[in-house]
């Protein structure tokens, strides 16, 4: 290849790259964003690229065949479940994934996603634009202090989500379905699933989607929450069995849930998930604000441009075979509010 070196942005829907396409232009690169986040039209901007820079798109063996000439892809986000990991590591392909740059964005849009449904916000915004009032409600609200909160989940978000938290709730429970060390003094008791299951008030989806984590919480999870219990998911559609949750609402079981990852996003027109009333959606934003959509784009380029320096990304999270110390790893406890 002669030239500068080629880095492509897969998909930028959420983000303006700028900010990213300034720091790579500035260490030298040529810079591309494709069109589509379709792999053809990824190759068509990426074949001769060394990075790639992906938001959602999918990056599995058959795109990094495709694309010979890779050695980088950095994720903007702290979840890095759209890269094929396994096939990028043996094809010498480092994966670095962006962790903390919006660990207080979610950690608050999950707070307020779980006071608004203990609260029953939803439903008393609904019975006043139905003309209702007071009497109108479908149940009393509760308040948190009497109230459990548990996290399925032990890192950065969930942390802090447990630091925001524990003033208002009577206690706060947690665990980690892949067994990770504490990140040190936390406001959380570690327990059991069972325990959390059957204790919580308020259960908080924190935790990566892995092979180990995917459909975590099913029919039979839901089963064990108490009932009038409700759910918050700002990690990873694919934890949460969707039609055990619907169930759940349907049953009574579950007194609400707040939604802003999906199975499909966004969810098809006649998704039942858009209509259900006891459902609280939002459009996989909590990662969302001014501050953290440019963080999305710079550290990507950081971590590009550091690999291009110094042979090693800042936040590697796959080692490529070919650099002596293969592996994966996990960095962060849940993306920061879904694939961005």
């Amino acid at each position: 290849m002669t030239g500068p070196p080629l880095a492509v942005f897969t998909d930028s829907d959420d983000l303006d790259p700028a900010p990213g396409v300034a720091k790579l232009t500035e260490a030298g690169f040529e810079v591309r964003i494709a069109d589509s986040p379709a792999p053809d039209a990824i190759v068509r901007a990426a074949a001769d690229a060394v990075a790639l820079l992906v938001g959602y798109a999918r990056i599995d063996a058959d795109l990094l065949d495709r694309l010979p000439a890779l050695r980088i892809v950095a994720t903007c986000s702290a979840g890095y479940d759209m890269v094929d990991t396994e096939a990028a590591r043996a094809r010498g392909v480092w994966v670095c994934n962006l962790p903390g740059a919006a660990t207080e964005e979610v950690a608050v849009h999950a707070l307020a996603a779980a006071l608004s449904l203990v609260r029953e916000l939803p439903q008393a915004d609904a019975a006043v634009r139905r003309g209702g009032w007071t009497g109108d409600l479908p149940r009393l609200p509760r308040r948190p202090g009497e109230l459990t909160l548990g996290l399925v989940g032990t890192g950065r978000i969930a942390t802090r989500f447990a630091e925001l938290a524990a003033p208002l709730f009577g206690r706060v429970l947690a665990h980690d379905p892949l067994d990770r060390p504490a990140r040190g003094p936390a406001a959380f008791r570690r327990t059991g699933l069972d325990t959390l299951l059957a204790s919580s008030d308020v259960l908080s989806l924190h935790a990566p989607l892995t092979d180990a984590t995917r459909g975590l919480i099913g029919s039979a999870e839901l089963d064990r929450l108490p009932e009038g219990s409700v759910l918050v998911n700002v990690a990873r559609g694919g934890l949460l069995d969707h039609t055990a949750l619907l169930a759940a609402l349907d049953g009574g079981r579950l007194a609400g849930a707040a939604l802003d990852v999906l199975p499909t996003e966004p969810p098809a027109p006649h998704d039942p998930l858009r209509t259900h009333p006891r459902l609280l959606l939002s459009p996989h934003m909590a990662f969302l604000s001014d501050a953290a959509c440019r963080t999305y784009v710079e550290r990507p380029a950081e971590n590009v441009v550091a690999w291009h320096r110094t042979g090693q990304p800042l936040t590697p999270v796959v080692t490529p075979a070919t650099s002596g110390t293969p592996g994966t790893r996990v960095i962060d406890s849940a993306p920061e509010g879904g694939t961005l």
